[in-house]
């Protein structure tokens, strides 16, 4: 039993399977909590059961961005006239300082 409170973004071993995870969602009018595992796969799980887990806090992992490793651009809604999150406008009046 875990005296742990799931927290959106925080991550989690279970010392039973030693599997690393990140709180995403807590819905607490359903009593759930969505968590996602180092290597992408995500799961449901109930407040009960998340109490009897046994848990540790980490830190995050060092490569936690495992499960968005074969995105592209175009995946995070980019197009090719856009140039991505970094593209700055022409008429960007700070392009001189950058």
């Amino acid at each position: 039993m875990n005296e742990l409170d799931p927290i959106v973004g925080n991550w989690y071993r279970n010392a039973d399977s030693d599997l690393e995870f990140e709180v995403v969602a807590v819905d607490e009018d359903a009593q759930t909590i969505e968590i996602q595992y180092a290597e992408g796969e995500v799961e449901e799980i109930d407040l009960d059961t998340w109490s009897e887990m046994p848990l540790e806090a980490i830190e995050a992992p060092e490569d936690w961005s495992g499960p968005f490793d074969d995105l592209d651009l175009d995946d995070l809604g980019y197009s090719d006239d856009e140039g991505g999150p970094n593209n700055r406008a022409k008429d960007d009046p700070l392009k001189g300082l950058y």
